[in-house]
């Protein structure tokens, strides 16, 4: 199909397919244009005529509208190879969570890079990114692996977009791909009385998580300060496992903090420990024979030790007593929204997807629903 232009300097649309009659074809038309530095470039998927030109009439709106400047600055991240631009932005993210570090930087270093890092920003279009999950739909990968990269290259892209490195969403229309979270295990409560036969230290750890809900580092970190009400604990810092110092919490600046129910075993749990074992010149109550902050390495190998001492099961980890703490709530029905705001969750949508089985009235409370009205 012959290329159609728009006005001078706007740019052309056409189809590529060799079908006799394109116009009337399911096949996407092409678009193609330059840039605010002279550049060539195309852009497909555009399902009908009218979409074709509306883009272009947008980029040329752009392009005029662009400072000189700007537009150079655009031009040099543009032809930034993935890895460097990257590598950048990863050392940027000073907001993510040590955690969320040892997860983001891996996907890149295994999986992005190698396949993603020579390839030039100015070049991801949506069949780009297609493309590299097909490959590890191919290989085979994990679905958490898949999840993770694809959630990587997503906030990738969007800085890239944000800053005009990009010519286009190369996200746009792409299906993540299917990820569910493996089943969580939650403690009964005789296996929490046996946790609490432990030492003093455990028994604190697990009356604190799952009363609280508090993440392992977090509760690392317990602070007799933090009992801002009779009912309130304020989570402030969590214990960095590698530097094994007080940290801003995860998906939160330094100084932010969010608070949580404090019920009373609780409140007296962290009080006795207290006044038993005594606390450091900040309030902090946890610390090593040397002095030092309990980290996450630490508090596994006790709860290992303690594990095989009580006969507790081989699958219950110590971070088991925080999903505890979700069954508690949302089986009395607590809002679910104010369930992922005590536990941290960076959206409700992880919650959900987390626990939702064990919120009560649903696809249980359906079946049975369904099957009395199956009876007649």
């Amino acid at each position: 199909m012959a290329s159609k232009t728009l006005a001078r300097g706007m740019g052309t649309f056409r189809k590529t397919c060799p079908c006799p009659k394109p116009t009337r074809c399911p096949h996407p038309y092409v678009i193609r244009y330059r840039d605010a530095q002279g550049k060539q470039r195309e852009e497909g998927g555009y399902s009908t005529q009218d979409e074709a030109k509306d883009r272009l009439i947008k980029l040329h709106g752009e392009k005029r509208t662009t400072p000189a400047d700007v537009a150079e600055q655009r031009r040099e991240l543009g032809d930034m190879r993935f890895e460097e631009f990257a590598t950048e932005w990863l050392q940027q993210q000073r907001h993510l969570a040590d955690g969320s570090h040892r997860v983001v930087k891996p996907s890149l270093n295994n999986w992005l890079i190698p396949r993603l890092g020579s390839r030039r920003m100015n070049t991801f279009t949506p069949r780009v990114t297609e493309k590299f999950l097909l490959d590890l739909e191919r290989e085979k990968t994990s679905d958490s692996v898949q999840h993770r990269s694809f959630q990587t290259l997503r906030s990738v892209l969007k800085a890239a977009e944000r800053q005009g490195a990009t010519v286009c969403n190369a996200m746009e229309g792409v299906v993540p791909p299917k990820y569910i979270p493996d089943r969580v295990v939650v403690p009964s409560l005789e296996e929490i009385r046996l946790a609490r036969g432990s030492d003093d230290e455990i028994r604190l750890l697990v009356d604190i998580m799952s009363g609280c809900g508090l993440r392992t580092a977090e509760a690392c970190a317990v602070n007799i300060n933090n009992i801002v009400a009779d009912d309130v604990y304020r989570i402030t810092e969590q214990i960095h496992n590698k530097s094994g110092d007080p940290a801003p919490l995860k998906h939160r600046a330094k100084g932010d903090f969010r608070e949580v129910p404090l019920p009373a075993k609780t409140r007296l749990a962290i009080l006795g420990y207290a006044e038993k074992h005594g606390m450091d010149e900040h309030g902090f109550l946890l610390r090593t024979s040397n002095n030092n902050y309990w980290t996450n390495g630490i508090t596994s190998y006790r709860w290992n030790k303690a594990r095989k001492n009580t006969g507790i099961s081989a699958n219950l980890r110590l971070y088991s007593m925080r999903h505890y703490f979700a069954s508690n709530c949302l089986s009395n029905n607590i809002p679910i929204t104010d369930v992922a705001e005590w536990m941290g969750h960076s959206s409700i949508e992880i919650t959900f997807k987390t626990y939702r089985f064990l919120m009560p009235g649903s696809i249980s409370k359906a079946a049975k629903i369904l099957d009395s009205g199956l009876a007649a």
